[in-house]
């Protein structure tokens, strides 16, 4: 007998990320299956195993059986429907970009997509194949409940002077203003630390969402007001292949002097900028971290003092801090990124323990300090799939 799931999907130009949890009536959605389909198009490989890591499959394919994104859904739902006995009765899915429009998970349907397809603009890396697997389920499985949850979503209780650029109001009010991203993330450690450290979490703390996209955002009491994102995922900290700030007069030089069109100055930003431009090497942290190369050290030089510039701007937007949190895949994994970030904040009261730091603890600062110092792993599949059942719920069963 089939059991009734919730599927996740986290999809990107070249790689399809997706989680399986059951239903539970009064208890968070249990992870069943955890998997992905990358190299699509080139080399596809679907791989996938249980929560505890047992491996369910490891499969390649030729590039033309899975082409796109679309392809790539169609051959992970038919794997989970005819070898785990499960049956999809909702997805939910990551998608970059809400607008002005959407400041909370919504169930989708053809007119909700038509109005996210209209912000592919301003997140051309992740919203085209954040709402592929949508449109391709519409196809497919019209009878599904379909979740988008946004990651602009949980930093639209910013107040109205944060969420402005000082450009005429009616760009304002055609949507263009500082939305701030990695909302599910932030939403997520909001919550979580309640458990891990509940004597902060209602207090003023930072939250660093170190990765290959980066941002930090300002947490008051558990809500957002403030984030390094703006507009567009571009802004901010230094990420893998994006600048983070950049002064906006170097765009028109690039365009007015150097000759470059805007789709090239579009590609030079989303693509070829961040660690990647600065080192000349790559835009992973962790091969940067194992280089001798100049321009590697300079490109994690360049990353640890924006990030702690950035804590400066947010402790001012909190007027003050109480803790600071790293996150994702560099904040949960790099000792020595962690270290270096952690001797910016001395200034607001942290004292960093090393030897807490190196063994994996989830404090990492010494008592004595005014500033808690905090590592705690984020799970944004997770969140998605709690606002896709509490969607389910309020929706009759077929």
């Amino acid at each position: 007998m089939a059991t009734d799931a919730l599927l996740v999907v986290n999809a990107g130009s070249s790689s399809v990320k997706f989680q399986i949890f059951g239903l539970l009536e009064h208890e968070d959605p249990p992870r069943l299956i955890k998997g992905q389909v990358d190299g699509i198009g080139t080399r596809p490989r679907l791989r996938a195993e249980t929560r505890d890591g047992s491996p369910l499959i490891d499969r390649s394919f030729a590039p033309d059986e899975i082409a796109n994104v679309p392809a790539a859904i169609a051959v992970a739902s038919d794997w989970l429907r005819e070898t785990q006995s499960v049956e999809l009765v909702a997805v939910g899915h990551r998608v970059v970009h809400g607008g002005p429009d959407y400041d909370r998970p919504v169930v989708v349907d053809q007119d909700v997509l038509a109005r996210l397809e209209r912000y592919s603009v301003l997140a051309p890396l992740h919203q085209p194949n954040n709402l592929a697997p949508i449109q391709s389920f519409i196809s497919r499985r019209p009878e599904l409940v379909q979740v988008a949850c946004f990651d602009t979503a949980f930093h639209r209780t910013h107040s109205a002077v944060a969420d402005r650029y000082a450009i005429p109001e009616h760009f304002y009010r055609e949507g263009v203003r500082r939305y701030g991203f990695h909302g599910l993330s932030y939403e997520y450690i909001a919550g979580r630390l309640r458990d891990v450290a509940p004597s902060i979490a209602t207090e003023r703390v930072i939250v660093a969402h170190l990765g290959s996209g980066a941002s930090m955002c300002a947490l008051a009491g558990g809500t957002s007001v403030e984030s390094t994102m703006g507009f567009t995922a571009l802004d901010g900290l230094p990420m893998g292949t994006r600048p983070g700030q950049i002064d906006p007069g170097v765009l028109l030089y690039m365009i007015s002097q150097e000759g470059m069109t805007p789709a090239a100055v579009e590609n030079l930003l989303y693509r070829e900028s961040g660690l990647k431009g600065l080192s000349g090497i790559s835009n992973d942290m962790r091969e940067l971290e194992a280089s001798d190369a100049p321009g590697a050290a300079l490109a994690i030089d360049y990353f640890v003092y924006r990030v702690g510039l950035n804590a400066g701007l947010l402790a001012a937007a909190l007027g003050g801090l109480d803790a600071f949190v790293f996150t994702a895949g560099v904040g949960e994994n790099s000792i020595r990124i962690r270290a270096r970030v952690a001797k910016k904040l001395a200034w607001l009261g942290a004292i960093f323990d090393a030897a807490a730091n190196e063994t994996g603890k989830s404090l990492i600062s010494r008592p004595e300090g005014k500033v808690g110092l905090y590592v705690v792993p984020t799970d944004e599949e997770l969140m998605i799939a709690r606002h896709t059942f509490s969607l389910l719920r309020g929706r009759p069963r077929g």
